[in-house]
C-alpha cells in the first residue's frame, strides 16, 4: 500500500457480517504494534488500512467475532408451560410456630378475602383491606365485615391490576383522606364482563374521604397510563407521595429506560397529584417531570428506612433477579439493561449485572421469590426483630406452593447479614406485610381463598 500522512491509498473494510470490500483513501484511527495492524473503527464495522500476514489472521478472527455478535439472538422472554398446583386452604388456626430468633409465636387467621392486595390501619384499630377484583373490605375488632365498603369508582380488574394499594394521608386524623391506586376502565369497557378485556385499564392515583362507614368525594389525582402491572404508593417524610408504575419484560421493558415514558419508574407527586418543583427532572428536555427514579421492572413494595426515612423499594425480576433498592432522586436502577436473573425462557438478562451509571441492588434473589410487600419492623413486640426488613414472597423458583415471607437483618451500614424464610409450611402466596399500630405484624395471602394473618408474640413477664 502507498501511504501519505494520515491516509492510505487502499483499505480493506470488514462489515458486521464479515463481508470484504476494497476502498480508496481513508484516515488512520488506530495502530496495533504487535501485528503492524492499522485500522479505523466505524459504527458500521472496522476499516483495515495496513497489516502483516499474522495481523491479517488475527484481524479476520476478530471480524468473525464481530459478525457473531451482530447475529446475537433476542432474549427468550416466553415463559415455559406453568405448573398447576393450587395452594392448599389455610386451617382455621391459631397456629404455633418458631423462627430463628423469635420463638413461641402464634398465627391468627382471618379468612374470607379474595385476592387481598393491601391494608391500612385506621386510628381506632380497624383495618381497611383492598381486594384486587375491586372491593374494599374492613376488619373490625378482628372480624371481617361481610359487606364491602361503598364509594369506590368503577375498577377494571384484569391480570395483575384492579384495586391495588392503599395509604392514609399523613394528617389523616385531621382530613380523613384515603389514597389508593386502581385500574381506571378503558373507554367502552364493561367492568362486569369476566375474562380478558379488549384494552388495558389506566393505572390511576385517587383519593377519597373516609366518613367512618364509606368513602366519599372520590377524585382522580393522576393517571399514569395503560398498564398491566400493579402499583404501590407510600407517603415519604417530606409529605410527598411516591407511586410505582411497572414496565415488564422486553420489548415493553425497554420503556423503563425511556425518560419520556412513565413505565418502569417511581413517581413523586404532591398530595394533590401535581408535580413538586424539586423533582429531579423538572424542566429537563425529554424527561417526564413526575419521574423520581427509573429503570424498574415491576415494583411491588415500598418502605421507609427507620433512621433516615429513605425509601426502599422491592421489585420482581423475571426468573431470578428480584431485588430491593434504596431510592435516590434521579437514579437509574438498570432494568432491562442489567439484572441478576434470567428471562422466563432461560436467557440471561445480562452477563454482567453491574454497569456504570446504574445502581446495584442492596438485596437480590436467585431464584426469584416473587417479592410483594415490604416493611421495616420498628416496634417492641418482637425485640429480636427490631429494624429488620420483612418481604412477602409469592412463589420461589417458579414453583407453586412455595410462597412465604422473609426476614433480613443488617449491620450498622445497612449491609445484609442474615436472611430467613418464614411460614413456608403454609404453602400460600404472601402479597403484603405491614406493621400495625399495636406493634404486631400483619400479612395478606394472594389467594382466591385469601386471608389476613396476624403474628402474636408469646406472653412476656
Amino acid at each position: 500500500m502507498s501511504r501519505g500522512k494520515g491516509s492510505y491509498r487502499w483499505a480493506v473494510w470488514i462489515g458486521p457480517n464479515a463481508q470484504l470490500i476494497t476502498h480508496g483513501p481513508a484516515a488512520v484511527d488506530g495502530h496495533n504494534q504487535e501485528y503492524n495492524l492499522i485500522v479505523m473503527k466505524t459504527r458500521h464495522g472496522i476499516l483495515l488500512l495496513s497489516a502483516t500476514a499474522a495481523g491479517l489472521l488475527a484481524f479476520f478472527a476478530q471480524a468473525q467475532q464481530l459478525a457473531d455478535t451482530g447475529k446475537a439472538k433476542a432474549p427468550n422472554t416466553k415463559a415455559p408451560k406453568g405448573i398447576s398446583w393450587p395452594s392448599p386452604a389455610l386451617p382455621a388456626g391459631p397456629i404455633s410456630f418458631d423462627t430463628a430468633i423469635e420463638r413461641g409465636l402464634t398465627l391468627t387467621i382471618t379468612k374470607g378475602l379474595v385476592q387481598p392486595f393491601s391494608m391500612a390501619f385506621l386510628p381506632n384499630g380497624d383495618i381497611l383491606i383492598t381486594e384486587r377484583p375491586g372491593r374494599l373490605r374492613i376488619v373490625r375488632n378482628g372480624v371481617l365485615q361481610t359487606a364491602p365498603i361503598a364509594g369506590l369508582p368503577a375498577i377494571q380488574a384484569q391480570g395483575l391490576t384492579g384495586l391495588m394499594d392503599l395509604a392514609l394521608h399523613p394528617r389523616f386524623a385531621e382530613n380523613s383522606l384515603l389514597y389508593f391506586t386502581y385500574s381506571k376502565p378503558a373507554p367502552g369497557t364493561d367492568v362486569n364482563t369476566k375474562g380478558k378485556q379488549a384494552a388495558q385499564g389506566s393505572t390511576t392515583l385517587a383519593r377519597g374521604r373516609w366518613d367512618g362507614a364509606a368513602i366519599t368525594n372520590v377524585q382522580d389525582l393522576f393517571t399514569a397510563g395503560p398498564n398491566g402491572n400493579a402499583s404501590r404508593i407510600i407517603f415519604g417524610r417530606d409529605g410527598m407521595i411516591y407511586m410505582t408504575f411497572g414496565s415488564g419484560d422486553v420489548p415493553a421493558g425497554d420503556r423503563a429506560q425511556d425518560p419520556g415514558d412513565l413505565a418502569g419508574k417511581v413517581l413523586r407527586l404532591r398530595d394533590d397529584g401535581t408535580v413538586p418543583p424539586d423533582n429531579p427532572f423538572v424542566n429537563r428536555a425529554g424527561y417526564r417531570p413526575e419521574i423520581y427514579t427509573m429503570g424498574h421492572r415491576i415494583p411491588l413494595g415500598l418502605a421507609l428506612q427507620p433512621d433516615t426515612g429513605a425509601i426502599w423499594e422491592c421489585e420482581d425480576g423475571p426468573n431470578g433477579g428480584d431485588e430491593v433498592n434504596i431510592l435516590a432522586p434521579g437514579k437509574n436502577y438498570g432494568w432491562p439493561v442489567v439484572g441478576n436473573g434470567r428471562f422466563y425462557g432461560g436467557t440471561r438478562v445480562s452477563v454482567n449485572p453491574y454497569k456504570e451509571g446504574m445502581e446495584p441492588a442492596i438485596i437480590y434473589w436467585v431464584p426469584s421469590i416473587a417479592v410483594s410487600g415490604l416493611t421495616f419492623y420498628t416496634g417492641d413486640r418482637y425485640p429480636n426483630w427490631k429494624n429488620n426488613l420483612f418481604i412477602g414472597g409469592m412463589r420461589e423458583g417458579e414453583v407453586p406452593r412455595s410462597g412465604h415471607f422473609e426476614r433480613v437483618d443488617f449491620n450498622d451500614q445497612w449491609e445484609e447479614l442474615h436472611r430467613e424464610g418464614i411460614l413456608r409450611d403454609l404453602h400460600n402466596r404472601i402479597r403484603d406485610i405491614r406493621q400495625g399500630p399495636d406493634g404486631l405484624l400483619y400479612l395478606l395471602t394472594a389467594e382466591d381463598d385469601g386471608a389476613l394473618l396476624r403474628i402474636d408474640p408469646p406472653a412476656r413477664p
